[in-house]
């Protein structure tokens, strides 16, 4: 997904795309304001490639877009079963949109599970696409058809569409010296070459993709353009589809410049080389693969251009240990996981506390408890970043909103840790992840300035008047002790999770300076200089929406939708989890109502509630998806009435 499209008013020329289709004499062109696509087929269908495709198309036209992947939890289910069934949701719009869509509009089904799984999803009228090829006696029973469902009358409520992708596909490539297996496996480009021509999709961008992909193929990559071209004449000159859709670009939803695709781990990466850049560090990545934060590691070790050394550790323990021997010498360091990695990193991440090291834990939250639902999205690591360690082991939090947010939180997490010396925890997870949006490539003049210094030399003079180094004498201001390079004459210091004598560094077990290091290593992370919490509320509402990290987008969807109906609400989103922004009380406290929605039982809301003994209330959910709109509304609508 690496797409770029240029300024608004560059993008909007491509609106002219429709026009000529009309002055052609083409089928009829409706234009929308928007639209949500769901490709949906068995793992092994390239459905995420096929969404990534026409994501990537979309966002060179130039509309606004939000995308759900949804991947089966196990590495391989068995084909044609529910379990099995791989998705790619795509909203895209001519304006400002936040979430992936409640509904999907347009449903392509490769085979009957995929139709099974998806069907509740849609609303009645909606447009559905279907393998006619693939729904056999065997491959319905499987997933439970006693009858077709194309015949029975089940799906009279929508605008079905059958299609026999699979012998089309293999028609359309007779010509190519390839067994029939082998031509089936381009079935996702001709349904992607119908999508796009349904839509004025741009084709270039496609065809020059798949030439690079299988660059050593070209055979293949040949065949995968017959028949994605095949898909496009397909609903060129098929009576089944009398109508094609315009939706313009999003001209009037971004802010002058030049614009990509890309999802929250690929702007994560980027945030983090961006950070070393700007602090003249280099990056040290020490990690272990694990779902969904194994995208990091395989993005930044294709940037040693950049000064990135990736460690794939054998094991979670390894990895963490390796970057904080890394921020020892001297790199900013970063180690990524997701929740049952975070619990094994818990110990080192205390040594880190002690040390007083910056260094970077990303943590890409996924459905839980244990292995739980890897390829699922939650939220519901807070608690255990804030808590998760023995002892008194405070570290900051920060959360994006939005994957393209995941870059400037990647920037902050860094400032946090090398001002303040700290470990940062820098919570994520699946669906920002995965999903994907339009992002404005900032000027190197708009990003922060965090260059650092090492210790040089003594520090601290001792009664008698000699210099000395003390890498526990702190900053006034930040609370930070001495950053000492491993190698520099004179700033040999003891290093260890045995508690230090405050100062010296020495090894201490003395109560009064245990108490004194605990309080003093709570106050450095209490003292972090954070922006006071923004309050969105244009009407002086008496109920506030409070939310944090990936629910920014449903949240703000659906408190969009409670004003235009009417309705008086206020909308607050933190990005610092610990330390709180400092009127984030004073803001609680204002409101009658406090609402806080989360995809976990509570945990913000726990900490609200304890903090500052303001009654908030929850609204949860933990099935593994992002909350929808129309959902929240509904919800919000209820507490603003009760």
């Amino acid at each position: 997904m690496t797409s770029q499209v240029s300024s608004p008013a560059e993008q909007a020329d491509g609106a002219v795309v429709g026009e000529q289709r009309k002055a052609a004499g083409a089928k009829d062109v409706r234009r929308l304001d928007r639209v949500i696509i769901r490709f949906a087929g068995d793992s092994g269908d390239g459905m995420q490639l096929t969404g990534d495709r026409f994501t990537s198309e979309t966002a060179s036209f130039g509309n606004d877009l939000s995308t759900l992947p949804n991947f089966p939890a196990e590495i391989r289910a068995p084909a044609g079963t529910l379990p099995g069934v791989s998705s790619f949701q795509l909203h895209f719009a001519d304006h400002d949109i936040l979430t992936p869509g409640d509904a999907p509009n347009v449903l392509v089904a490769m085979n009957p599970a995929a139709l099974k799984a998806n069907v509740a999803d849609l609303p009645r009228g909606a447009e559905i696409i279907v393998n006619t090829d693939e729904f056999t006696k065997r491959a319905m029973q499987k997933v439970g058809y006693d009858s077709s469902p194309l015949e029975d009358g089940s799906l009279d409520g929508y605008s079905l569409h059958p299609v026999p992708l699979t012998t089309l596909t293999v028609e359309a490539l007779k010509e190519f010296d390839l067994t029939r297996k082998e031509a089936e496996r381009s079935k996702n480009m001709f349904a992607l070459g119908l999508l796009s021509w349904m839509y004025h999709r741009p084709t270039e961008g496609t065809e020059k993709f798949l030439r690079s992909k299988f660059a050593r193929k070209p055979d293949i990559a040949e065949a995968n353009i017959a028949a994605f071209r095949a898909g496009w004449n397909f609903g060129e000159t098929t009576e089944d589809f009398a109508v094609s859709y315009e939706v313009a670009p999003a001209a009037k939803a971004f802010p002058p410049g030049t614009y990509r695709n890309i999802s929250g781990n690929l702007a994560l990466a980027y945030g983090l080389i961006a950070a070393s850049r700007q602090a003249d560090l280099p990056l040290f990545l020490g990690s272990y693969p694990i779902t969904p934060a194994s995208d990091i590691l395989h993005e930044l070790s294709r940037h040693k251009n950049f000064g990135v050394r990736t460690f794939q550790a054998e094991d979670e323990i390894a990895g963490i240990g390796a970057a904080l021997g890394a921020a020892f010498g001297g790199s900013l360091a970063v180690t990524t996981t997701s929740g049952p990695g975070v619990a094994l990193k818990s110990e080192t991440i205390g040594l880190a506390v002690s040390l007083e090291l910056p260094l970077l834990i990303v943590d890409i939250q996924r459905g839980g408890p244990s292995t739980g639902l890897p390829t699922k999205t939650e939220q519901a690591d807070l608690l255990q970043a804030m808590y998760g360690r023995n002892g008194e082991a405070p570290v900051p939090v920060v959360a994006p909103r939005t994957p393209a947010d995941c870059f400037d939180a990647a920037l902050e997490a860094a400032r946090i840790a090398l001002a303040y010396r700290t470990p940062v925890f820098l919570l994520s997870d699946g669906y920002l992840a995965n999903g994907s949006e339009p992002w404005r490539i900032p000027e190197l003049d708009e990003l922060p300035d965090l260059a650092v210094q090492f210790a040089q030399g003594p520090n601290h003079t001792l009664d008698d008047g000699t210099e000395v180094f003390w890498p526990y004498k702190r900053d006034p201001r930040t609370l930070a002790r001495p950053w000492a390079v491993p190698g520099t004459p004179g700033l040999e210091h003891r290093i260890g999770g045995i508690e230090k004598q405050d100062g010296t560094g020495n090894i201490s077990y003395d109560p009064a300076n245990h108490d004194f290091m605990v309080r003093t290593r709570q106050a450095k992370v209490d003292g972090i200089d954070v922006p006071d919490l923004e309050v969105d509320d244009p009407h002086g509402a008496k109920t506030l929406v409070l939310g944090w990290g990936s629910t920014y987008g449903p949240i703000t969807a659906a408190v969009r939708r409670l004003r235009a109906a009417g309705e008086s609400v206020a909308q607050a989103h933190l990005r610092h989890l610990n330390p709180f922004p400092g009127n984030l009380g004073e803001v609680v406290r204002r409101y009658d109502k406090v609402v806080v929605p989360e995809m976990n039982l509570g945990q913000l809301a726990t900490l609200i509630r304890a903090k500052y003994l303001v009654d908030a209330t929850s609204y949860n959910q933990v099935n593994g998806m992002p909350f929808k709109a129309e959902q929240l509304a509904t919800a919000l609508k209820e507490a603003i009435d009760g």
